[in-house]
């Protein structure tokens, strides 16, 4: 197990100097080159560090140093309304009526057919809900009663 680990340290230590070499050679390859003349100094640094760039899209500040960050109001895109757009013109009817021939409804004959069987279930629905509403004032009358506590009126 000596040898392992002695292996593996090399390797570690191998990668880790890779990776140095590595790391060192992209920040060169990033970093832009040097002017004597435009490096700020550690104050110009300091400020731009401390202020952070404000954007102010609903609120108008009233510092005059944050006034700069103000942006304009969005502008909305305009459309037309179809609605009160004038109705274009009607292309003529001179055409053959022969073409267009279709029944007024197109559920015509699905209500013909039906029309027995829904006559039968109104006829229905009317007798129940006449049924609830004659049992609704027995209760009605029933509780009005007991109110009352056996007292004739």
């Amino acid at each position: 197990m000596g040898m392992e680990d002695g292996s593996i340290e090399q390797a570690v230590l191998s990668r880790r100097e890779r990776l140095l070499a590595l790391r060192a050679a992209q920040e060169l390859s990033t970093a832009p080159e040097p002017d004597a003349e435009s490096q700020p100094n550690e104050e110009e640094e300091q400020q731009d560090q401390e202020t952070p760039n404000m954007k102010f899209r609903n609120y108008v500040p009233h510092d005059k140093n944050l006034q700069e960050g103000k942006l304009a109001p969005a502008v909305l895109p305009q459309f037309e309304d179809p609605i009160a757009a004038p109705p274009s013109p009607q292309p003529e009817a001179n055409k053959d009526p022969f073409l267009n021939i279709a029944p007024k409804k197109p559920n015509w004959d699905l209500r013909r057919d039906v029309q027995k069987k829904l006559d039968k279930l109104e006829k229905r629905t009317q007798k129940a809900l006449y049924q609830l509403m004659v049992e609704q004032e027995k209760q009605k009358q029933v509780t009005d009663g007991d109110d009352t506590n056996g007292v004739a009126e």
